[in-house]
């Protein structure tokens, strides 16, 4: 009797008859766990930087390392799960971050650090494709409220990491950071799980005889495709950058033009990234109801008042605009992930990881250059230089209506 092959990526994307909430919340607790590692990193940085002497250039390397590993590889993660979907690469992703870990505990070069960040974005480069798709095959074809949910756990990991930094790491030195090994280890159990759930619905599907997903096309033609998806690269692009400037640089601005201790700065970065997770969760179910290019209206373009304003604000104003900025701008992404997906419905892996994996390369290439800039013109330069970023969401305009074409012609 011969194995039964693996199912096809339009098996392994049909989504279950209702929401399966469990996997859902399974995945954005694995993502959660994920990023609070990965937020280390950031959280650290005045620490590394006055232990190993480092520059701002090369804090923005350490990020670009990091960020880059998982920008080249999640696409190509992605196209082999269209085709071979992985149910434990999940788990297998988890193993990396935990070694990347382990190693930023007890690095004592620059070169070590830079290593510790590519093990960790290569656990992102596996994570982050496949877990997409679970969270998608799971929403029941609430496909925006799925991705938010997914995508906010990993917003959340990435709010907690900062406040874990202030609270076990500061005064204590970077050795203590192996204390969060206990992250990949309860991630890599849980998300075990998630796999036996992934492939027994691929299995259901092929005894079902492979159920076709709705494979309908879009009604929008190859070039406006094209075109769209160009669009939405440049608005992850000005997303990004932005978010570089915050996360990476907020506390040495705060140090800087307020003189706040580093834990003060570190929990004003944890307000920011608590507001980005809050920001994540609303986007999604509120695309569901309007519409996924109203979101990013909103999200993108939406912003720009209150970027242009937070290099003038004083520290009281500054926090309560990074918290508006952090809300409105993070409400973007997941829209941009299911728009893109319905753009192109037959390559969901592909989708998720060029756009997972853009995003995390225009963060690592934004730091490193903005790094690269606070050295030469100053923190505050860098500041003022961003604020007009958000003003690139008047691209908007170009994105085809997906809704408004369905109506018109059909779903098929």
């Amino acid at each position: 009797m011969k194995p039964a092959a693996i199912p096809s990526a339009s098996d392994a994307d049909s989504p279950p008859a209702s929401t399966t909430l469990r996997i859902i919340l399974a995945v954005s607790a694995g993502h959660l766990l994920n990023d609070t590692i990965q937020s280390l990193l950031p959280a650290i940085y005045p620490l590394l930087k006055t232990e190993l002497d480092l520059t701002f250039a090369q804090i923005g390397l350490i990020t670009l390392a990091f960020q880059l590993t998982a920008s080249l590889l999640q696409p190509l993660v992605g196209i082999y799960a269209d085709h071979r979907p992985q149910p434990f690469s999940l788990a297998a992703g988890t193993v990396f971050t935990l070694v990347g870990l382990v190693l930023l505990s007890v690095a004592g070069t620059f070169a070590a650090v830079l290593v510790a960040g590519a093990l960790v974005g290569l656990g992102s480069a596996i994570f982050h494709p496949e877990a997409s798709r679970v969270a998608r095959m799971a929403s029941g074809g609430r496909h925006g409220f799925a991705q938010s949910l997914f995508q906010v756990g990993g917003n959340a990991g990435s709010a907690l990491g900062p406040l874990l930094a202030a609270v076990v790491l500061a005064h204590r030195g970077q050795a203590r950071i192996i204390w969060f090994a206990a992250l990949p280890l309860v991630a890599f159990a849980l998300l075990v799980r998630v796999g036996r759930w992934y492939r027994d619905e691929l299995h259901a599907h092929r005894a079902a005889g492979g159920a076709s997903r709705a494979a309908r096309a879009s009604n929008v033609s190859r070039g406006r495709v094209i075109a769209a998806l160009a669009v939405l690269a440049a608005l992850v692009f000005s997303k990004y950058f932005y978010l570089a400037s915050l996360g990476s640089y907020y506390t040495f601005f705060l140090i800087h033009k307020f003189h706040v201790s580093v834990r003060d700065a570190q929990l004003y970065l944890f307000l920011f990234l608590a507001a980005v997770a809050a920001g994540t969760i609303i986007g999604g179910p509120v695309g569901d109801r309007i519409g996924r290019k109203s979101v990013i209206w909103v999200s993108i373009l939406g912003v720009a008042p209150f970027s242009l304003a937070l290099p003038h604000a004083s520290l009281f104003w500054t926090a309560t605009l990074s918290v508006v900025i952090g809300i409105v701008l993070a409400s973007a992404f997941s829209a941009i992930i299911v728009y893109a997906q319905e753009l192109i419905p037959s390559r969901v892996g592909l989708v998720s990881g060029i756009f997972f994996g853009f995003a995390f390369g225009m963060g690592g290439i934004g730091s490193a250059l903005l790094g690269q800039l606070a050295d030469h013109a100053g923190i505050d330069f860098v500041y003022h230089v961003c604020s007009f970023l958000p003003l690139i969401g008047l691209l908007t305009v170009f994105l085809p209506d997906l809704e408004g074409s369905r109506s018109r012609g059909g779903t098929g």
